[in-house]
């Protein structure tokens, strides 16, 4: 009985990355046309920028967690990391659970296509069936308030359009496990509250959200823990209050 219980323990983590470091090459003095390649073609400079320096990070089922930081201190770095987007230079990440993401605005999104086509060429990517799709389409369109608009190609819709339409394809996905990135700083006033009352919602259902955003009173609300990541360290990590109240020494 022992045993099992140990095992069970050791399944109660979404995300652990353990010991991961990022590297990405950089390529100086890039020779652009035929002549200069023949000509320069030994003088190319490559350099390499390491973003993340042998991070480590368990997350449990059903924390929300905010990771803050200055811009380039890499912890969007480290949530594409999360998705499997990139891969790290050295280190590994385990994800325990069904992944969704909001990353980049409109990603997976063909502009040709029409708000519903996308609907469901996105959530199949999620790995909903299109029988599931079904049942879940008329609450997508709801939540994204789109309207008749659902039915014109998305490279028509503006900044906030996209946002509605990614942020409501990936909260009905019904994942376990839900990273963001500062996609919600798009749209109007109505719309980012009704973000954040859906993600109150799924923060009290259980979920996994693990969220980057400079929207510190946001973070205040909504999240038990922060993770402060200065240049691609941790530098600190512990309930929300009193890492942003540390951060802002530093960098407010």
């Amino acid at each position: 009985m022992a045993k099992a219980s140990n095992k069970n323990s050791s399944k109660d983590f979404a995300i652990k990355i353990k010991n991961v470091s990022k590297e990405f090459k950089l390529i100086y003095d890039k020779p652009f046309t035929l002549k200069e390649r023949l000509v320069f073609w030994s003088k190319t400079k490559v350099g390499k920028h390491q973003v993340l320096k042998g991070v480590s990070l368990n997350i449990k089922k059903g924390e929300t967690v905010a990771l803050i930081g200055v811009n380039g201190s890499g912890k969007s770095t480290l949530l594409k990391l999360m998705t499997k987007i990139i891969y790290p230079t050295s280190g590994s990440i385990e994800i325990n659970g069904k992944l969704t993401s909001l990353l980049e605005l409109g990603a997976g999104f063909h502009p040709d296509f029409t708000g519903r086509e996308n609907i469901y060429f996105n959530a199949s990517i999620f790995g909903l069936t299109a029988a599931e799709i079904d049942k879940r389409v008329g609450d997508i369109i709801e939540f994204s308030e789109l309207g008749s608009f659902i039915d014109n190609p998305v490279r028509t819709y503006s900044s906030g359009m996209y946002m509605r339409l990614a942020f409501s394809v990936a909260i009905n996905v019904d994942a376990e496990i839900l990273l963001i990135d500062e996609i919600l700083a798009v749209g109007d006033q109505h719309f980012q509250e009704k973000c954040f009352a859906k993600l109150q919602e799924l923060k009290k259902s259980g979920k996994t959200i693990v969220i980057v955003s400079h929207a510190l009173d946001s973070i205040r609300e909504l999240c038990d823990r922060a993770v402060w990541i200065y240049d691609g360290e941790i530098r600190m990590d512990g309930k929300t209050d009193k890492v942003i109240e540390e951060y802002l020494k530093v960098c407010g």
